[in-house]
């Protein structure tokens, strides 16, 4: 008999075996005999998505409960094994709390990286029982997972950045909120770190005085993790950044003593267990679904992955000092493609206290003024007419949500992200038609006052933003290799010929707008007698850095285009079978969220061929032709980036523009002419510009 896997759980089956079962095997197989070969019965009740979710009970390979039906070993539960004298409850060994600990906090580990409780954390039997333990240093850490685990869940849930393969939620039953509170088990924590403290000092044997150190480390670590999470989790009160800090910085010194001593716990055996641990414990708490195995990260593994988590905390903490949303989103942006954890994607959100729609709306006023200063926000004259006034609170209002989408999105897996950037863009396109109606209205106002025109101020902001979430919903293509070799030279030449231009565009409107804001206002001083005139130098072009590295990064594009259509002409690149691949399908699946956008407007499939067709030039051209307007675009991509103060990208963007300037120069002067081996890709130094190779 068969249930479906919404139908079927622990309760549902004690309730099952209460009835009282008839068997209708003989019946079943003469009514299958009325049947053709290869004839299916359907039912209206169970279709095909109810046959592909359905578990077979009791079976092996579909039901994970009866996993503890196989094998000569039984799971004991801690009772039992207090009983038969497997384990104990006081007087642990130095090495057993080490192995104990560092198990348990790789166990921690391996939960957030997707699996569930029941088969990873409480898998300790010790957890089961906490208050059972004499211990004081075990009974405290025990209790102290406790408390971390739920408030680890509490940063998940609150942030709500998590997907389903991020994050299981379920408990099985499990509370994780003892009856302790916070105090009290902080305080609990420094005792056992005194006790152990005053036995190291107590000790002459230099092995015994490493590991009671190394457990004194472990418990120091516990207790300052747990600290540093309640400070940012704080929400009546700004978040005591500096103490949260200092406590990472010695999180951060414990860990280093921790991985130093993790050989010092106990090993596994042969059944890669410790005592204490027992991964079969609650198999029958599963639900009936597909057996899957849970593989609990190594310890050292562990242990780095709390070191590179202490490492982003440090780094999120820095949200606290940043005000301008265009720097905030850039923080975001950048943080994210470090590819996070799940607990720090999520500490960010919480911490970064401007998504409340009345904070944000103040935020995205501050932020369109700071971007191209539009006279609807400066103008006396204009901020004077109610109506006016209206329409621009009106307009910031309907931002905010976007704008929160947004930011909550950066705190997604970088595969989710994509397909969010495809639903954001349908916010923005409203936006776009809202700010095109706003800038009407205020520019008609503007004509009749003595400020300066309104022309397209907000539609410029929302039109910068749009972009550039157009360029991270193609560039993440190349993260996730989505794109296939043949596919990348339209994906290039949409950046190159469209998005790049327009995002270039968009803030030498802005920087222009900026420049004649502030000569408007040295003129309005000068007018005036009673202000002497300061002697200042003048200022640099607000984005002209912006500006230089975007058209850097268009002028890469172009090279790269150009290289693949000579790799096409010359045969080097491998195209699929017409017959079984459509290049139009490709290209309208790839530019699919772009098809609702008023500016920049889509670019049809037939528009493309048109514009790229070899036949509209003005003279017959060849492969070398491409290699060599490909080279000229490198060549201008790499003096623009020198005129770039070098950081890490920059240094690797020169690099790869070099290199890629000697390899089509070699091209176009007849190198491998006759060979059709397909060029490589090494996307090793940049995951969206690639070092061209030939082989």
């Amino acid at each position: 008999m068969e249930y479906s896997d919404s139908e079927c759980n622990g309760e549902t089956l004690d309730k099952i075996l209460m009835y009282k079962w008839l068997d209708i095997t003989s019946e079943f197989k003469d009514a299958v005999t009325g049947l053709d070969m290869g004839e299916l019965l359907h039912d209206n009740l169970f279709g095909l998505f109810e046959a592909m979710s359905a578990i077979e009970m009791m079976d092996p390979k579909m039901d994970a409960g009866m996993i503890c039906n196989r094998g000569a070993r039984k799971a004991k539960t801690l009772s039992q094994t207090l009983e038969e004298g497997i384990l104990k409850l006081d007087n642990f060994r130095y090495d057993e709390m080490i192995g104990i600990i560092d198990t348990t906090l790789a166990c921690i580990v391996s939960w957030l990286e997707g699996h569930s409780l029941a088969q990873t954390v409480f898998t300790n039997l010790y957890l089961h029982k906490p208050y059972s333990i004499e211990d004081k240093t075990m009974k405290a850490f025990c209790l102290i997972v406790y408390k971390l685990l739920e408030i680890i869940k509490d940063f998940v849930h609150k942030a709500m950045v998590y997907e389903e393969e991020d994050f299981q939620p379920m408990q099985y039953g499990y509370h994780l909120n003892p009856d302790i509170s916070e105090q009290r088990i902080i305080g609990m924590l420094r005792e056992a770190e005194e006790e152990l403290h005053r036995k190291i000092r107590s000790r002459q044997s230099a092995n015994e005085i490493q590991a009671i150190q190394a457990v004194h480390a472990r418990i120091k670590f516990t207790r300052v993790f747990y600290q540093a999470l309640t400070i940012m989790r704080r929400e009546e009160q700004t978040p005591a950044i500096t103490d949260c800090q200092r406590l990472l910085m010695t999180a951060c010194d414990m860990l280093n003593i921790m991985r130093d001593t993790v050989h010092l716990g106990i090993q596994a055996g042969d059944n890669e267990l410790i005592p204490g641990f027992e991964p079969l414990i609650n198999q029958r708490l599963l639900p009936p679904t597909f057996p899957r195995y849970t593989k609990i990260k190594p310890r050292a593994e562990a242990l780095a992955y709390f070191s590179d988590m202490i490492d982003r905390f440090k780094t999120i903490t820095k949200i606290q000092s940043i005000t301008s949303l265009h720097q905030v989103l850039d923080f975001f942006i950048d943080f994210s493609k470090s590819s996070p954890c799940l607990l720090s994607r999520s500490a960010l959100q919480l911490l970064y206290q401007g998504t409340n729609p009345c904070t944000l709306r103040d935020i995205l006023k501050e932020a369109v003024k700071t971007f191209i200063c539009p006279p609807a926000l400066v103008s006396k004259s204009i901020l004077s007419n109610q109506q006016a006034k209206k329409y621009v609170e009106s307009f910031l209002a309907h931002c905010t949500r976007p704008f929160a989408s947004f930011l909550q999105l950066c705190g997604h897996n970088r595969a989710r992200q994509r397909d969010k950037l495809a639903h954001l863009l349908e916010e923005f396109t409203n936006l776009q038609d809202e700010a095109e109606r706003v800038d009407a209205y205020l520019h008609n106002i503007s004509v009749n006052s003595t400020s300066r025109p309104h022309l397209a101020c907000f539609g410029t902001w929302i039109l910068y933003h749009t972009l550039k979430i157009m360029i991270m919903y193609l560039l993440a293509g190349f993260e996730l290799e989505l794109y296939s070799r043949h596919e990348l030279y339209y994906i290039y030449w949409y950046l190159y010929e469209f998005l790049y231009g327009w995002l270039v565009s968009a803030l030498s409107r802005a920087d222009s707008f900026l420049v004649e804001n502030e000569l408007i206002n040295e003129l309005q001083k000068s007018k005036n007698p009673s202000k002497k005139k300061p002697k200042h130098k003048r200022k640099p072009r607000p984005y002209n850095k912006d500006i230089v590295y975007y058209q850097a990064l268009q002028n890469m594009c172009g090279g790269y285009y150009k290289a693949l259509m000579g790799f096409r002409l010359d045969g080097k690149l491998t195209m699929p079978h017409p017959q079984f691949d459509s290049e139009q399908v490709r290209y309208e699946h790839r530019f699919a969220p772009f098809q609702n956008l008023l500016t920049p407007p889509p670019v049809q499939y037939s528009e493309f061929r048109e514009m790229t067709s070899v036949e509209r030039l003005q003279q017959p051209v060849d492969s070398i032709y491409f290699y060599i307007t490909g080279c000229k675009h490198f060549h201008q991509a790499r003096q623009l980036l020198e005129n770039i103060q070098s950081d890490g990208e920059i240094s690797d963007l020169l690099k790869i523009s070099k290199t890629n300037f000697i390899v089509l120069k070699l091209l176009a002067g007849g190198h491998k002419k006759d060979s059709v081996t397909p060029p490589e890709f090494d996307f090793s130094v940049n995951r969206y510009f690639p070092i061209i190779k030939l082989l």
